[in-house]
C-alpha cells in the first residue's frame, strides 16, 4: 500500500502541472493518462499517476481555475477516457491475451494477473465495476474480461457504471473538496458503501451461478 504521504505528493505534483503546461494540455495529459491507465497497461507500472490521485487533483485544479478549465468537459473527459480505456484492454485481452499471458509465466505481472482473474471469475458483472477502485484490478479485469470472452454487451454496461462512479465521482470529489474540506472523507464513505454493497451483489450472483 502506498503511503498517504507519498498519495498527496503525487496529488501536489498533479496540481503543480498546471502551471507549467497551461489548460489545454492539462485537459489532454489527465485524459490521456487515465486512458493509458488500463488501454495501453501503464497503470501496472505506475497505477497512482494515472489513477485516483490523478483524477482526484484534476478535480481540484478545475476548482482553483474555474476561467480556465470547465469541470463539466473535466467529468465528463475523464469518464469518457476510463471508459475507452476498458473497452481497449478488452479488446486487446479478447484477441492478443493469451498468447502474452502464456510467454509471461512466472513474472511479477503474471502474478497481479492471476490476482485479477481468480477476483474476475468470481464477480463476473461486478467484478469491472468494482475494479476501476481497485489499482492493479482495473489494469488486468478488463483485458481478462476480453480473454474470458465475456459477452461484449455486459462488459459494455458494466464499464460504463464503473468508469462513471470513478471517473466522474472523483473528479467531482476534488472539485467540491477545495471550497468544501469535509467532502472528501465523506466521498470516501460513500465510494467504501458502493464497492460494499457491489461486492455483496457479486458474491450473491456468484454464489447463485454455483448452486
Amino acid at each position: 500500500m502506498i503511503a498517504p504521504s507519498i498519495r498527496l505528493s503525487i496529488t501536489d505534483d498533479v496540481v503543480g502541472w498546471f502551471d507549467q503546461i497551461g489548460p489545454i494540455l492539462f485537459y489532454l495529459a489527465v485524459f490521456g493518462l487515465v486512458f493509458a491507465g488500463t488501454g495501453l497497461f501503464v497503470g501496472a507500472f505506475i497505477p497512482f499517476i494515472t489513477g485516483d490521485s490523478l483524477v482526484f487533483a484534476a478535480g481540484l485544479v478545475a476548482a482553483a481555475h474555474t476561467d480556465s478549465i470547465n469541470i463539466l468537459v473535466m467529468v465528463i473527459g475523464v469518464g469518457v477516457s476510463a471508459w475507452l480505456g476498458d473497452q481497449v484492454g478488452y479488446t486487446l485481452g479478447r484477441h492478443y491475451g493469451r498468447p502474452y499471458l502464456d510467454k509471461r509465466k512466472g513474472s511479477w505481472i503474471q502474478r497481479g494477473i492471476l490476482r485479477s482473474e481468480q477476483f474476475y471469475q468470481r464477480y463476473g458483472w461486478w467484478s469491472i465495476v468494482v475494479a476501476r477502485f481497485i489499482p492493479w484490478g482495473r489494469v488486468f479485469v478488463p483485458a481478462l474480461a476480453g480473454i474470458g470472452k465475456m459477452n461484449y454487451y455486459q462488459f459494455f454496461s458494466a464499464n460504463a457504471v464503473g468508469a462513471f462512479l470513478w471517473g466522474c465521482g472523483l473528479t467531482l470529489a476534488g472539485y467540491f473538496t477545495y471550497s468544501i474540506p469535509w467532502v472528501r472523507p465523506v466521498v470516501y464513505v460513500i465510494a467504501l458503501v458502493v464497492i460494499g454493497m457491489s461486492v455483496i451483489a457479486g458474491f450473491r450472483t456468484w454464489k447463485a451461478n454455483r448452486a
